[in-house]
């Protein structure tokens, strides 16, 4: 049964168990990047050494945000996760902030981004499905909006995924079980594969350092920080978890382990399929097949695997691909609209996304209107620009959560904390310092990422519009 406050609110109820949370944690991970971006990676770190430790820096950071996050997430196992942390550490208006950027942008942008990849996928499957216009329905200015067979798709799955995540807990958590298990399930087959392909050759790994290039030159270090973008994005969404703590049973044992737990399967499993893709294909051959014109469909790990087992196991992984790009709408889904009721019953947010259904117990409006907006951004077209408007912003948001560790330490030191961050402060503190590099490098690679921070500024002025009308 839901817990009601005195109020007589009805609440969101604990269905989240170690299982279900670490399939949040692994499910909301794997999408269809490690398929995808090793190809980009390739092209710009130039040597198969590089490329592994690009996708190794990209797992060490994010095992020690993760760690760092699971204090964190047991001392305060509240409903909005990381918008709360912040909130505690450096005051409202830092919470809002980032609610505002992932309601509008970081969020809403990446459901959408991941649903098109659905589209996609799905129109190697069924004969009409497309990415390609074949509607047009307005123009603005100089921007026209038109829309396919795969954006329908798109939006149809996530309007069904915002709809069943609105009937309880228990059927996103189911659905987001099955999906993690298949998918994963399938990126281990991949592996499998690749690694005891009887042709391939474990000399493709060297050389460690690309020929002809200081790896230690300034130039070099800012384009490798800037193709960790790819890898730090295929191993994004970890921190979803934290967004549903008031639904995970036995939180403070459970949050910090499934994230813990969530990190090191998934970064081990990416590691171990880039150590696939060279044993079947050299970097030239993976840079070449990154630089042709190919069906979208097909990616660097469908290729790999059409050269280890031919054309039915191509068929296999994009079927895997599609499971798990679908996995990874549901659960970020199910756990965005989490923030957006914590921000509104914080009174920072509009009042109707802090309602919870009294029979099914979820915060069925936010999920609604998450999903409708995730499908405007869809049609748009432009959520991709969003995103990487906003990358530079991402990154700030997780620096300060892990600096308000340290914030926190001090400010509350007798909160109750069943689980402290381990290697604190070294770890934590390392983690602080590479982050901040990656941005700078980030920042160096795409300087139209910078302006991104415009768009969680323009939420100051609605904060205080919102505070005024609850005084």
């Amino acid at each position: 049964m839901a817990e009601e406050k005195n109020t007589g609110r009805v609440e969101l109820v604990k269905g989240l168990g170690l299982f279900s949370s670490t399939c949040m944690v692994v499910g909301s991970m794997i999408g269809s990047g490690i398929f995808i971006v090793s190809g980009d990676m390739a092209s710009q770190v130039k040597s198969p050494g590089m490329l592994l430790l690009a996708w190794a820096v990209t797992g060490f950071v994010t095992i020690i945000a993760a760690l760092s996050y699971g204090e964190l997430a047991a001392a305060m196992p509240r409903a909005g996760g990381q918008y709360v942390y912040l909130r505690e550490a450096f005051g409202p208006l830092w919470g809002y902030l980032y609610g505002w950027t992932m309601f509008f942008v970081i969020q809403t942008g990446t459901i959408a981004a991941v649903a098109v990849a659905f589209g996609k996928f799905l129109s190697a499957f069924v004969p009409g499905i497309s990415l390609s216009p074949r509607w047009h329905l307005f123009t603005i200015a100089s921007w026209s909006i038109n829309v396919s067979t795969g954006q329908l798709a798109a939006i149809a799955a996530l309007l069904l995924l915002g709809t069943t995540n609105c009937f309880g807990i228990r059927w996103g958590a189911a659905i987001q079980n099955l999906t993690t298990v298949s998918k994963t399930i399938g990126l281990i087959g991949l592996i499998c594969l690749a690694v005891y392909y009887p042709k391939g050759d474990w000399s493709h790994l060297s050389p460690m350092r690309p020929a002809d290039v200081n790896v230690w030159s300034l130039g070099y270090l800012l384009i490798f920080g800037g193709a960790l973008v790819g890898s730090l994005f295929s191993a994004d969404a970890w921190n979803n978890v934290t967004f549903t703590s008031s639904e995970v049973k036995n939180p403070k044992r459970n949050l910090p382990l499934s994230l813990a737990l969530g990190t090191v399967i998934v970064i081990g499993l990416y590691l171990a399929s880039n150590f696939g893709y060279l044993h079947v294909m050299s970097l030239n051959e993976i840079m070449a097949f990154n630089e042709s014109k190919r069906p979208q469909t097909l990616t660097l790990g469908v290729q790999v695997a059409n050269i280890v087992g031919g054309a039915i196991w191509g068929r296999l992984l994009l079927a895997a691909i599609l499971i798990s790009v679908f996995g990874t709408m549901n659960g970020m889904s199910l756990a965005g609209a989490r923030i957006y009721y914590a921000m509104a019953r914080d009174g920072v947010f509009f009042n109707r996304l802090g309602s919870i259904h009294h029979d099914y117990h979820t915060p069925a409006f936010a999920l609604i209107v998450q999903a409708l907006w995730a499908s405007v951004l869809t049609l748009s077209g432009k959520y991709n620009e969003l995103l990487d408007l906003v990358m530079f912003a991402v990154m700030i948001f997780y620096v300060m959560t892990v600096a308000g560790l340290f914030v926190l330490r001090r400010k509350q030191p007798h909160l109750e904390r069943p689980y402290r961050a381990i290697g604190y402060p070294y770890l934590p503190g390392l983690y602080i310092v590479l982050a901040a590099l990656i941005s700078i490098a980030i920042l160096h690679e795409k300087p139209y990422a910078l302006p991104g921070l415009l768009i969680t500024l323009t939420g100051i002025p609605f904060y205080f519009l919102w505070k005024r009308s609850r005084a």
